[in-house]
């Protein structure tokens, strides 16, 4: 019999199935007794997995990134899918495939690669090129970036989805960059690569999602400055001369606030053309990925519109049968 994914689950249906547990948490429903909310995920989506009645004892063995098998119905609630389990327990035994598990871009990730290095090495500031190749050539950079996702549920929320986010930024930069002749898209450029690149270290993706610790206590802005700083330091010692420190700041700069607002956790608003560009070209590749993920694993294939997400403060419109 064929595995159940994600996105091929039905309301009403009897679910025996492996899925990989992205996240787990014990609740109090409003009587005060506990309950698992369980997230979990293979590659095509994740749904949540709801058990009445456990105990921290009973569901302790299970932790995020583990294999699980559950057993329940699933049922449609407030427009979305979810699963109310009438098991949870360690999959043993079962013939499990990692790839269907982990979401994967559809791209080849050595290709992007380099593709990347082509752009970022053709920066006219010397300076800025050096301080480029000092963090491509280093490997746990590259490995990370064909590796990472951009986000842990929608954001190019797949392997390689973080290089896949900043190639789209550093291609689109490029292409308009003759239609901005004041802005500096040499900053730019080199901020569409380290924007996001704290979520390395920010982000545990070897199988489920996750943050790691230092992704929770620090976050990935404080953390791209930390490893710009680094490297900044090594280019000082590869060129033999002392890095620009407004350019370095600018570059700081970028990476801090390409948030945009203080209330999407943006440390400082962008106060430069370079970064006001960054933080609208991350903006919509971002949003723009989150419609179309969210469009496509929608599992009311007969509806033209998905569910109402709280977040988002909308439903979005699928589509229709055309005119007749």
């Amino acid at each position: 019999m064929s595995r159940r994914f994600v996105n091929m689950l039905e309301d009403g249906e009897n679910l025996d199935e492996v899925y990989l547990l992205a996240d787990r948490q014990l609740r109090a429903n409003r009587n005060g007794d506990t309950y698992l909310l369980s997230q979990l995920r293979d590659r095509t989506g994740q749904i949540s997995g709801l058990l009445w009645n456990v105990t921290d004892d009973s569901v302790r063995h299970l932790q995020p990134g583990d294999y699980v098998k559950v057993r329940g119905r699933v049922q449609l609630f407030q427009g979305n899918l979810q699963v109310i389990l009438n098991r949870i327990e360690a999959a043993k035994n079962e013939n499990i495939s990692s790839e269907d598990f982990v979401p994967q871009a559809n791209t080849d990730t050595d290709r992007q690669f380099e593709r990347l290095k082509q752009i970022l090495l053709q920066v006219q500031d010397e300076d800025l090129r050096a301080l480029l190749e000092c963090f491509l050539s280093d490997r746990e950079v590259e490995e990370g970036l064909k590796a990472a996702p951009a986000g842990i549920r929608l954001h190019h929320a797949y392997q390689g989805g973080l290089l896949e986010h900043i190639i789209t930024l550093a291609e689109t930069a490029s292409r308009i960059a003759d239609l901005y002749p004041r802005v500096d898209f040499d900053l730019v450029i080199a901020g569409t690569f380290l924007h996001d690149l704290g979520k390395l270290w920010e982000l545990s993706f070897d199988t489920a999602f996750q943050y790691t610790d230092e992704g929770q206590l620090i976050g990935h802005l404080v953390i791209g400055v930390e490893k710009l700083n680094d490297k900044i330091r090594l280019t000082e010692q590869k060129t033999g001369r002392v890095f620009p420190r407004e350019l370095a700041l600018r570059l700081k700069h970028l990476i801090l606030s390409h948030h945009g607002t203080y209330e999407f956790g943006s440390p400082k608003l962008p106060m430069t053309p370079e970064a006001i560009a960054l933080h609208h070209l991350d903006n919509l590749d971002a949003k723009t990925n989150e419609f179309l993920s969210l469009i496509q694993s929608d599992p009311n294939s007969g509806s033209n519109w998905t569910p109402f997400h709280p977040n988002m403060q909308r439903k979005l419109y699928k589509g229709g049968e055309g005119p007749s």
